[in-house]
């Protein structure tokens, strides 16, 4: 599926492309999923949670909220940048499908992130809004993916791990993160 939307959007894309794609017959299709629908939400949600545990590994035995938020970050747009077409499904065809995905996401990136801060003890502040600083990353990602330029997509993350950091943080410490960021990517 995700190769098929990427290829041909998930408008476009028809149950004789996937069972094809797949090497599957549609009596198999059918057996799996009641419609295209059914199989393009199974394969968001294995998108979601191969991107999720990308993110909780690399976020793994950090010495700080703000540098587990830093290289899951790094890790999130480097996984990419490496799968366009993963990129393209997860920013583009959702929207287009249900546009209620976006908010998803923020209900699940937002907590995510914040509570990387709980979780080290500390009482994190609301210097600014994480959904508005979430809604300015879906759109960094979503311009370069849809202009076909994923793999550029690492050259976002010292403004994605500032937007990350910065609402839990504070400016100061974003800009910190961010130049880190910028010379682990340089």
């Amino acid at each position: 599926m995700v190769d098929c939307c990427a290829e041909k959007t998930y408008a476009e894309t028809t149950i004789a492309d996937l069972v094809s794609r797949a090497c599957v017959s549609r009596t198999t299709f059918y057996k799996l999923f009641t419609d295209k629908r059914d199989c393009f939400d199974a394969a968001v949600t294995r998108c979601i949670e191969r991107l999720s545990a990308t993110l909780a590994k690399a976020a793994e035995g950090c010495e700080s909220p703000a540098e587990a938020t830093r290289r899951a970050t790094v890790a999130g747009l480097e996984m990419l940048a490496a799968e366009p077409a993963l990129a393209l499904v997860l920013s583009g065809d959702v929207v287009g499908v249900d546009p209620r995905r976006v908010d998803r996401y923020g209900q699940l990136a937002i907590p995510a992130v914040e509570s990387l801060w709980v979780r080290a003890g500390e009482q994190p502040r609301k210097h600014s809004s994480p959904g508005l600083a979430f809604g300015r990353a879906q759109l960094l990602v979503f311009h370069e993916v849809a202009a076909g330029r994923a793999e550029h997509l690492p050259a976002l993350v010292p403004d994605i791990v500032y937007l990350a950091t910065a609402p839990f943080a504070g400016h100061d410490e974003g800009l910190r993160q961010a130049r880190l960021a910028a010379g682990a990517t340089s």
